[in-house]
């Protein structure tokens, strides 16, 4: 059906079932829409039977709420027509003639049945079935959610899979809520039937015997088997309905079709129709009872159970447990589940499994909100971190690997925060020290953190102490992050928007992999690759003349180089620098020299020292002051100074020249290396 007829049939189809109510229809389209309800319920029930799971049906109580009031528009209808003509079609008259047999007798205990089997019975349970799995659907709700946020954080599965499931937990409990109110519709439809059939035998008779003047039998006889072959008329696809609502709540969630599932689960239990079979022979020997019916059943069922395939019960017991255990040790999925790398991993003692905890531990959450952190001030996209306990770490240990490999440990002892400051002597604890910027501290009760923050001491918990310490080993590992594939997705993330940029870059002019060594140069200096768009029209420009890695990452600077100084500046604009004086300057200049591994410093080992010392002394002096300086070079010597200075130095950005405004920030020099200031030291 095109899209657009499909949306207007609904409601057009419930316009056209108000109208029914008021306008009178004719027999032969009454005929139509009767054996269509019955149609539609069949159909109804079949589908509720085949689908694997409820939500595949999850229009169903919306469409109950449409059929139920369909069903109730032919009731008026019919009604009206034998009220007021003694004849509402074929269709209900063969009901109160051929199916109850012309008896008003049979027709009001069949009616009756069936009114009872839909109300009492199948009603009931499944109303009383809806309440149940909507409120342990909505209980369960909080912990599916936090399984898929452990999953999504452990890797296990991507940020689209989590989205998934997280639709389809929330559309879970949608649905059974709303067969929760569903149920209802089928409970007041059952009720609606009883008081519309009593109606119309008391309407018919009194319709007869006053206003047509027929004799009390005649009007019993006309009008009571056509109100009883409405109601019946009107009862089986109201039973079908309720049926389907049953089937619907009741279905536990599987991996198959209703009918595929019971004749599995029964067709797995031999002994049970054994056992059956022989039962239904043995009551041939009661007198009396017919013996053709139960020798047909029960050598039917016996017949049934010898063609099933038995497996020993060691190969079930067996397959079970293989089942639960998984693949083996030794096959290839386990050992290519072990050999699997996590980009990111955080190892945590036994100790310290309650911060993950779903009880109470906000770890995993805090992980979520730092990935979205990292993303805005680096630009990448943090890889999920793989949380997992670690038998071999000693108690109140965690510990932080990058690609496998171990780069921070710290302590978080259990029922402790991290107290740092001075005159912390007076409260008990063990010491510890903040890992990132190495401040020493205490690690005091829980119970007693009131009392350390009245001391003037900064109070940490255990989580923050451990995301902090996760977001600078981040940012210090950003470029051992960044993969191939990362950097494919950030490449079509721009295609999207800017297709020209990429199409003039890659692969015309450089491959992914030298994209990649570039935006891991960036990163590895503290540069965010937020603004991707700059950075590939500048590599455009500079790759058309090389491919030079340090001429390209100078280039990206050169361009970016207002955004690089604004990560430097203090918040009223100031930017602390240290400066080369001249003379050394223009001697480093000229002892650059082209190798293998780009422009390289090429000095003795003293001089090279002494500039290193230097360095450092000036960032101690100003670290003291609580600034954070930045070396301000040359664009050709930055990168070979960097070189040198990133072991001894590793916290002191080198900015060039070109990356610096007088304009835009105040500059504020702390102070210049120079070759006479060296010596003198």
């Amino acid at each position: 059906m095109p899209k657009g007829l499909s949306q207007l049939a609904v409601p057009i189809g419930v316009v056209l079932i108000v109208v029914m109510m008021v306008i009178p229809l004719p027999t032969v389209l009454l005929d139509m829409l009767i054996a269509a309800n019955i149609t539609i319920a069949l159909i109804v029930v079949v589908v509720s039977m085949n689908v694997k799971r409820p939500l595949e049906f999850s229009s169903f109580p919306a469409l109950l709420l449409v059929l139920t009031l369909f069903r109730l528009a032919l009731n008026i209808s019919a009604t009206r027509l034998v009220l007021l003509d003694g004849f509402a079609g074929k269709v209900i008259e063969a009901f109160g003639h051929f199916v109850v047999g012309g008896s008003l007798i049979v027709g009001i205990v069949i009616f009756t049945i069936l009114v009872i089997i839909q109300f009492i019975v199948i009603t009931k349970g499944a109303e009383r079935v809806a309440e149940v799995g909507a409120r342990f659907t909505l209980d369960a709700m909080p912990g599916k959610q936090m399984a898929i946020d452990a999953d999504l954080n452990a890797g296990l599965i991507d940020e689209a899979e989590a989205r998934k499931r997280r639709h389809e937990v929330t559309a879970e409990a949608d649905f059974y809520g709303s067969m929760d109110g569903g149920s209802k519709f089928v409970k007041g439809d059952a009720i609606a039937a009883i008081i519309i059939t009593v109606i119309n035998l008391l309407g018919g008779f009194a319709v007869g015997v006053i206003q047509k003047g027929m004799p009390a039998g005649e009007a019993i006889e006309t009008y009571s088997l056509l109100s009883i072959g409405d109601g019946l008329v009107s009862q089986i696809p109201a039973l079908l309905l309720s049926v389907a609502t049953g089937l619907m709540v009741a279905r536990a969630s599987g991996e198959g079709d209703m009918g595929s599932t019971v004749t599995g689960q029964l067709g797995a239990q031999k002994r049970a129709l054994q056992v059956g079979g022989g039962a239904a022979l043995a009551l041939v020997l009661i007198p009396g009872l017919p013996k053709f019916p139960f020798l047909l059943i029960g050598g039917l069922v016996l017949f049934l159970a010898q063609r099933i395939p038995s497996a020993p019960a060691a190969q079930a017991e067996e397959a079970e447990a293989a089942a639960i255990a998984g693949p083996a040790p030794d096959s290839p999925e386990s050992l290519m589940g072990e050999i699997r790398v996590d980009p990111l991993e955080l190892a945590l003692a036994p100790d310290l499994i309650d911060l993950v905890d779903a009880a109470g531990g906000d770890l995993l959450d805090r992980v979520r909100s730092l990935r979205r952190k990292i993303a805005l001030e680096t630009g990448i996209i943090m890889p999920p971190v793989h949380t997992r306990d670690d038998l071999d770490l000693p108690l109140s240990t965690y510990v932080v690997r990058v690609n496998g490999v171990e780069v921070a440990r710290g302590q978080a002892p259990p029922g402790t925060v991290l107290a740092i400051g001075d005159g912390l002597e007076s409260l008990p604890g063990r010491a510890g020290v903040e890992p990132v910027f190495g401040l020493e501290g205490k690690w005091v009760p829980a119970e007693l953190r009131h009392q350390a923050e009245l001391t003037g001491a900064t109070v940490v918990d255990r989580a923050s102490v451990i995301i902090t310490h996760l977001s600078e080993v981040v940012r210090a590992n950003a470029s051992r992050l960044l993969g191939r594939e990362d950097v494919r997705a950030l490449v079509e993330a721009v295609r999207r928007t800017h297709p020209v940029v990429v199409e003039e870059l890659t692969p015309a002019l450089l491959s992914l992999g030298q994209i990649q060594m570039v935006l891991q140069a960036l990163l590895d200096e503290g540069v965010s690759i937020r603004d991707l768009v700059r950075i590939f029209e500048a590599l455009s420009l500079a790759g058309k003349n090389t491919s030079d890695l340090d001429t390209l990452c100078e280039a990206v600077r050169g361009a970016l180089g207002p955004a690089i100084a604004a990560q430097h500046a203090t918040p009223d604009g100031g930017l602390p620098v240290l400066t080369l004086d001249p003379r050394l300057e223009h001697s480093l200049l000229e002892s650059l020299r082209p190798t293998e591994h780009g422009i390289q410093l090429i000095i003795d080992a003293a001089r090279a020292e002494t500039v290193i010392i230097q360095a450092q002394r000036l960032v101690e002096a100003a670290e003291q002051q609580g600034l954070a300086p930045v070396l301000v070079c040359s664009p050709q010597l930055r990168m070979p100074l960097r070189r040198m200075l990133k072991l001894s130095a590793p916290r002191l950005p080198l900015l060039s020249y070109n990356e610096i405004s007088e304009s835009t920030f105040r500059i504020e020099t702390l102070g210049v290396v120079t070759d006479a200031e060296a010596l003198a030291a």
